[in-house]
């Protein structure tokens, strides 16, 4: 037979039932700007009814309810949207960090400009046409040495410049394995909590969003992949259990987080400080024996995240040195390297303006640049301190002569075989022009990039972020059902005091 405070007892759990749902709804709006919470929700079941079940259970018609009780607190996440965020973030890291660099590349350019390499090759070509015009006129022969070291020194520029700008991207990927290696700690230990907290029948919902949002983080710098371990233990149906996160590779995938247990990661030969000394060959995973492999090798790395940016814009080994900065540095070497070839094999043809009478003859200059490559051009020091040297004459002792001053100005539009028959003009707007062709495309992946991933963004919000219009209506909505129960508790005491104190009494 059923108690007769059955009905107290059943509009009791409504009470702390929705006491529990008003709770949580208040905890939903107070994190509604919290960056990475998710909203959660009371799952809320019927207890089990009356009489029970078994051999000795009463017979009634039917079960009777007994009314209801938080089952569980739970957050409102769909693992689906939240990897697809993560591959699209993985690329927007990529060509975030592709974009930026090429972007510095160009600034050191400067092209088209009034200031670049291509202006200063130009005005030098102007010079030498002007010495062609009077090859005897001292202020003319001057132009075309400063002009000739404007180049130089253009070339040692950029060249200085994009070393610099290499060094800084060999310091970001020092930093960036820093931050990676901070992140990967920080997963190991919430993996930890979680597992002490989970075995007790608790869900750590907070726990489960910290270390949702360090996953984030972490997959703009790498491609990852992420699967669960249940704890055991009287841990609820849905708690989600600890967090294995591999890299992605070309080959077999690389375990760094393993329940508790976290490997690092460095750059091959890096210096004291975990910087690259050079090209990068690759990486090393260390720690708790989880890096199976051991090693990254960088021709392994998808071309995703970061990491991989930087590492394609610093310089990676295969075969050869390969990379965004290498190449550019490479192409600017060769050009330098042609380009003085041709210049002082036309100079040392021609001959310098004779020496007035009663002078001693000067020995001639055959060069009229020295150094290797663009970091090393400039003018002969002879030159720079008499343009009387400048061989302009196609033959000795014609001061009115300019054939090889012509010649010279012909050098910067001739075919070189060194530059694969290209100019000097030509071969450099080939690589001022691939240059913009690999600056739009980053720049078109980058945007859309970012309207994948704010698509994919907006979709994960509109099941986890917070709406202050659907928690003011749950609030409502809970608050009824709680007065509702608070007057049921209020009937069943009226009935019950009449019972009581008005039973029994007949005949006074």
């Amino acid at each position: 037979m059923r108690s007769t405070f059955m009905g107290l007892e059943t509009s009791k759990r409504g009470l702390y039932t929705q006491q529990s749902a008003l709770y949580t709804t208040g905890h939903n709006i107070s994190n509604a700007n919290t960056l990475g919470y998710s909203r959660q929700r009371v799952n809320m079941q019927a207890t089990s009814g009356f009489p029970g079940v078994g051999m000795n259970a009463g017979t009634m018609p039917g079960f009777l309810g007994t009314g209801v009780e938080a089952g569980s607190i739970q957050r409102i996440r769909d693992g689906f949207v939240d990897k697809q965020f993560r591959d699209e973030s993985n690329k927007l890291g990529y060509w975030e960090s592709q974009t930026k660099a090429i972007a510095q590349m160009e600034d050191v350019l400067a092209e088209p400009s009034k200031y670049g390499l291509q202006q200063s090759l130009s005005d030098f070509w102007q010079s030498l046409q002007t010495l062609a015009a009077n090859p005897e006129n001292g202020g003319a022969r001057a132009v075309v040495v400063e002009r000739g070291v404007a180049v130089a020194d253009s070339f040692n520029y950029i060249h200085k410049s994009l070393e610099e700008i290499q060094t800084n991207l060999g310091k970001e990927i020092g930093v960036s394995t820093k931050d990676i290696n901070s992140i990967l700690t920080q997963i190991g230990e919430l993996n930890r909590q979680i597992a002490e907290v989970e075995p007790n029948g608790y869900l750590p919902n907070d726990l489960y969003d910290a270390r949702d949002g360090l996953l984030d983080q972490l997959s703009t710098y790498l491609p990852i992949e992420v699967s669960y371990e249940k704890t055991g233990g009287r841990a609820p149906a849905i708690a989600e259990g600890t967090v294995t996160v591999k890299i992605k590779t070309d080959g077999d995938p690389i375990t760094v987080v393993q329940k508790k247990d976290v490997a690092k990661i460095s750059v091959d030969d890096a210096d004291t400080e975990g910087n690259p000394t050079g090209a990068i060959t690759g990486f090393t995973f260390t720690g708790n024996g989880l890096a199976t492999g051991g090693d990254l090798d960088v021709n392994e790395m998808q071309d995703a995240g970061s990491l991989k940016s930087l590492v394609n814009s610093f310089g990676y080994v295969d075969g050869d040195v390969k990379g965004l900065y290498p190449d550019m540095l490479a192409k600017l070497d060769k050009m330098a390297d042609a380009f003085m070839k041709e210049f002082n094999a036309v100079h040392s043809g021609g001959e310098p303006l004779p020496t007035p009478d009663g002078q001693p003859a000067k020995p001639k200059v055959n060069n009229f640049f020295e150094g290797t490559g663009a970091a090393g051009i400039k003018v002969v020091e002879a030159i720079q301190k008499d343009p009387s040297r400048v061989n302009a004459s196609g033959a000795a002792g014609e001061v009115g002569n300019a054939e090889n001053a012509k010649k010279l100005g012909d050098v910067l539009f001739k075919p070189l075989g060194d530059l694969g028959g290209s100019s000097v003009q030509t071969y450099y707007s080939g690589v001022i022009g691939e240059l913009g062709v690999e600056g739009q495309q980053a720049v078109k992946m980058t945007q859309n990039s970012m309207t994948l991933l704010g698509a994919v963004s907006n979709r994960r919000d509109s099941v986890s972020s917070v709406s202050l219009d659907e928690e003011m209506t749950d609030m409502i909505r809970f608050q009824q059902a709680y007065n509702a129960s608070a007057r049921m508790v209020t009937v069943m005491d009226e009935t019950l005091d009449k019972i009581i104190n008005g039973m029994g009494v007949v005949g006074r």
